[in-house]
């Protein structure tokens, strides 16, 4: 979202803040060597070819996107470079040497560090110790951590990122939001030489996004390499120096930024011409599945929605305006100090549990914590919350519930290698198939969305537009909280929007526009 300050398009669309010199930055020529090189780079799963003769430069001083859709390689990628996997064939090189990077400490010695999209923070250690943590020992004393000159490093780290942090705070208190910016400052402490950053704003607001930009434009012109993976195509168009595409495990094509439109790139990405994600038409609401009226929680205040079966509703703000406050009062997770609730025409069930009984769903922000159990397969992830309606005599049938997540599998167009595959080796669009798909098998008629698309590709957005489409045409309500304007105009037939913990407007038809939802959502 953005803040008053930020210019705004016709439309109200947001302008992204190039940094200064960005357009475009000099990168590598025939002269110069590049500073990280791959060559040839393979590896295979067991049924799986994840990396396919992939070679590329990245040159000192120069923002090179890798995009491509999940499922593409990126990530084995990543872990390859990053000496997490061992490539099967070819080499890495730096400055022209080849290294061996057998372990990401190997890695770190080369000064190759990582950001990856899933947090790697230890609950409960505070800021400073997880961004120094295994570097201790540059703060000991006579055999003692100095705590003070490690929080004081900490704060200087998190002041030239702009962030007024508590480094005395558990990484498990923070938002996921703060947990990205922190995993942010740990690897920029490490003074990398080559830094990866694996969709680094996915999870953060539009005014941590600027500073991060910020960030890397002071990077780049201390001549470090930026290796930048996002599915945020303006973002992409304005950072990118050099973009490379990725597709089932191979290199598409690696062009200068301005050589490729945006619809090109989409079409490299997906394999054919990139057209519209999705054309709804609109349809005639249905009865009301969900009437929330004054609804009060410790944070929230005086909260009045209604949802309507067959339509799409919006719930739209800045982050940390309330959204998904909302959606977790209404689920049950979150208790009510005061208000009404009606589900499906009858006042909603005290408990969580029979709520789901009713037919409500929600979908978490954090599909990883919250949303799946990540040690465990696609079956009994997408089974585990329709035990009570699929084995209702209390005996558990595997038979059945393979035949069940089959079905799931092919309904959802879900690309694992089957039903026992573990959920932590998908793609995030897969996973959040997965999550999906654990509430049709629960019956569910109502939707809560948050953050439906956060993480995924291109591809596996339209994928999901076309299932909440799918979802609304079969009579069911929807509610989708994002953080991207296009998307929610694009997606919602109506929207409220949210600002400091309440509801400070309605737009529906012609006013659910992105300037609309700005000019609400800012502080005036």
């Amino acid at each position: 979202m953005m803040h008053g300050t930020e210019n705004q398009n016709e439309q109200g669309d947001r302008t992204l803040h190039a940094p200064k010199g960005s357009a475009p930055r000099a990168t590598g020529s025939e002269a110069d060597a590049p500073l990280l090189r791959l060559v040839g780079i393979d590896k295979s799963f067991p049924g799986v070819h994840a990396l396919k003769n992939v070679s590329l430069d990245v040159y000192a001083g120069e923002v090179h996107v890798i995009l491509g859709q999940n499922g593409a390689g990126k990530s084995t990628l990543i872990k390859t470079l990053y000496g997490a996997y061992a490539a099967d064939r070819g080499y890495i090189e730096i400055e022209g040497r080849r290294v061996a990077v057998a372990r990401p400490a190997d890695a770190s010695a080369l000064g190759i560090a990582v950001i990856f999209q899933e947090f790697s923070l230890i609950p409960y250690l505070d800021i400073a110790q997880n961004i120094f943590l295994g570097r201790e020992a540059a703060f000991s004393r006579f055999g003692l951590v100095d705590s003070a000159a490690m929080h004081a490093a900490a704060r200087t780290i998190l002041d030239d990122l702009g962030l007024d942090y508590d480094t005395h705070a558990y990484a498990a208190d923070l938002g996921v939001a703060q947990q990205q910016m922190v995993e942010i400052a740990k690897a920029l402490s490490q003074n990398a030489r080559v830094l990866v950053m694996d969709e680094p704003t996915a999870a953060i607001s539009e005014r941590e996004s600027d500073r991060l930009f910020q960030t890397i434009a002071r990077l780049t012109e201390k001549r470090v390499a930026i290796v930048y993976i996002s599915h945020r195509m303006k973002e992409v168009q304005m950072l990118g120096d050099r973009i490379t595409i990725l597709r089932d495990g191979a290199v598409v094509t690696s062009v200068l930024r301005d050589q490729k439109s945006q619809a090109e790139m989409v079409g490299a990405m997906i394999g054919r011409p990139s057209g519209s994600q999705l054309a709804r038409t609109p349809r005639p609401p249905g009865e009301p599945v969900l009437l929330a009226r004054d609804v009060n929680t410790a944070k929230l205040s005086d909260i009045s929605i209604e949802i309507l079966a067959g339509e799409v509703v919006g719930l739209a703000g800045l982050v940390g305006s309330g959204r998904t406050e909302v959606v977790r009062a209404l689920f049950g997770a979150d208790p009510i100090a005061s208000g009404e609730i009606a589900l499906f025409g009858s006042r909603a069930p005290a408990t969580l549990d029979r709520r789901v009984r009713a037919g409500m769903a929600l979908l978490p922000e954090d599909r990883k914590r919250e949303g799946l159990a990540l040690p465990l397969d696609v079956r009994d992830n997408a089974t585990v919350a329709s035990l009570w309606r699929s084995f209702a005599s209390g005996w558990f049938s595997p038979a059945k519930a393979e035949r069940d997540t089959r079905g799931l599998i092919a309904q959802l167009g879900i690309a694992a290698h089957g039903t026992r595959q573990n959920v932590h080796t998908l793609s995030g669009g897969n996973q959040q198939k997965v999550v999906l798909a654990k509430w049709l098998a629960a019956g569910a008629k109502l939707f809560l969305l948050d953050e439906p698309t956060r993480g995924v590709d291109v591809g596996a957005k339209a994928e999901i537009y076309r299932l909440i489409d799918q979802l609304v045409d079969g009579g069911a309500g929807v509610v989708v909280i994002s953080s991207e304007l296009p998307e929610l105009v694009q997606l919602c037939d109506r929207a409220y929007v949210m600002r400091d913990h309440r509801i400070v407007g309605h737009l529906a038809g012609d006013q659910l526009t992105e300037r609309a939802i700005l000019e609400l959502a800012v502080h005036q």
